[in-house]
């Protein structure tokens, strides 16, 4: 089946799930979806018969779900992501954020990584600990889109929708450029090259040429728009900028997920106040809109067609294992980096809580462990990663109203460092 056919068959897939969700479940569109494909993919499983059923796994592995996401999806939701985000908001919350998406990321990849090499030990697996810490770091990046939808039906408060996505946005580029490193680590450690100066180096290279390259990519889109008036030449610019900047991220080795998300703020905040007409904002807006809301409902539609790959023999207990020490981890590290914070910015007591229950894993970190070489880690890393995400979807994304619905209505406390 050539590309076309297989975009087509995806495409009108993730409408009906979209249209089935809408009519009878009504659950937000991420969260609907998966479930929906899930229940498809379990059913296929069991009643599809063995052709249909080997039919559909071939499909889903000439898609290549993890090259679809990293050098396709990936790119356009991270900047319709930072596209909406107001530097002023991210800037009152800067410190938190950062802190939550570098130190939080390293802290939950140290923790996952030796928990699980711990946790599969006893269960007879042995995941050595290099690629213990491959899990942690593909596995710690949250993915904010379920949960965000969720927390803007109930209303809940502006600082805290910013708080979620900030770090969601910088948390997958420091993600996968984390993974990359622990990645390295463990190739060398198997004698496969790499080594720690080619880590430092490789982590360096990613990290600062990505932001670097988001911002000339920003800056010189910035400059394009500001010479024309015309919506549907600069909605162009915008998507080119995209493409374009996520493959020569690729092919100069640097970051494209970080590089996305400099790009969207810079477009987002300084060119649209400066080189956009109200009628190319609307335009631009409702453009990047319907790409986010498209993409992420195939996405998630495909996370959920993805058990019928991952269905094949792999280790189950390892998977269920994952779970809760994930948890622990996000707690260790979302509770460690705002304690440590709390002597300047005075957070509210439902934070930790909230970003906790509230970090549901997504596509990239499937993408991420699909992406890994053949062999017995590649097994157990999958199956665990898998887990972990659909439970943070349809569990976690089911339950988070709950918590959100406890968050007090006062305004917060002081959330910026007092002079």
């Amino acid at each position: 089946m050539g590309f076309f056919h297989s975009f087509a068959l995806v495409l009108t897939v993730t409408a009906l799930f979209g249209f089935v969700n809408e009519r009878w479940i009504k659950l937000p569109t991420p969260i609907g979806v998966t479930l929906v494909a899930l229940l498809t993919s379990l059913g296929l499983l069991l009643f599809g018969g063995s052709a249909l059923t080997t039919w559909a796994h071939g499909f889903l592995d000439s898609l290549s779900f993890g090259s679809l996401v990293l050098q396709g999806l990936l790119s356009f939701l991270l900047f319709a992501g930072s596209l909406h985000v107001n530097l002023e908001d991210l800037g009152r919350q800067g410190w938190p954020i950062v802190v939550l998406a570098t130190v939080g990321v390293l802290l939950s990849t140290l923790v996952v990584g030796g928990l699980a090499y711990l946790g599969t030990g006893l269960l007879g697996y042995h995941l050595p600990l290099t690629w213990a810490l491959v899990f942690g770091a593909l596995i710690s990046p949250t993915d904010p889109i379920a949960v965000l939808g969720i927390l803007r039906r109930l209303g809940v408060r502006h600082d805290v929708e910013t708080l979620v996505v900030g770090e969601s946005l910088f948390n997958d580029g420091v993600g996968v450029v984390v993974f990359l490193a622990a990645l390295n680590l463990a190739t060398a450690a198997a004698g496969h090259g790499g080594g720690t100066a080619g880590t430092f180096a490789l982590f360096v290279r990613e990290a600062l040429g990505g932001l670097a390259l988001g911002f000339v990519l920003g800056v010189a889109t910035f400059l394009l728009l500001r010479e024309v008036d015309q919506y549907t030449v600069e909605v162009l610019l915008t998507l080119a900028m995209v493409a374009g900047g996520y493959a020569l991220a690729e092919t100069a080795r640097m970051s494209g997920p970080l590089a996305m998300v400099v790009a969207g703020l810079f477009i987002g905040n300084r060119g649209r106040m400066l080189a956009m007409s109200a009628t190319t904002r609307e335009h631009l807006d409702t453009f990047w809109e319907l790409i986010d809301e498209i993409l992420n409902a195939v996405l998630f539609v495909l996370i959920g067609l993805e058990v019928l790959v991952l269905a094949r023999g792999y280790p189950w207990k390892a998977a269920l294992l994952a779970i809760p020490l994930v948890l622990l981890a996000r707690l260790a590290s979302a509770g460690a980096a705002i304690t440590a914070l709390r002597a300047r910015w005075h957070f509210p007591a439902w934070t930790v809580r909230t970003m906790v229950w509230g970090g549901l894993r997504g596509g990239i970190s499937v993408a991420l462990a699909l992406s890994l070489p053949e062999g017995h880690e590649r097994d157990l890393i999958v199956s665990m990663t898998y887990a972990v995400v659909v439970f943070s979807i349809l569990v976690q994304g089911l339950t988070v109203s709950r918590v959100a619905r406890r968050i007090p209505d006062e305004p917060t406390a002081q959330t910026h460092e007092p002079a």
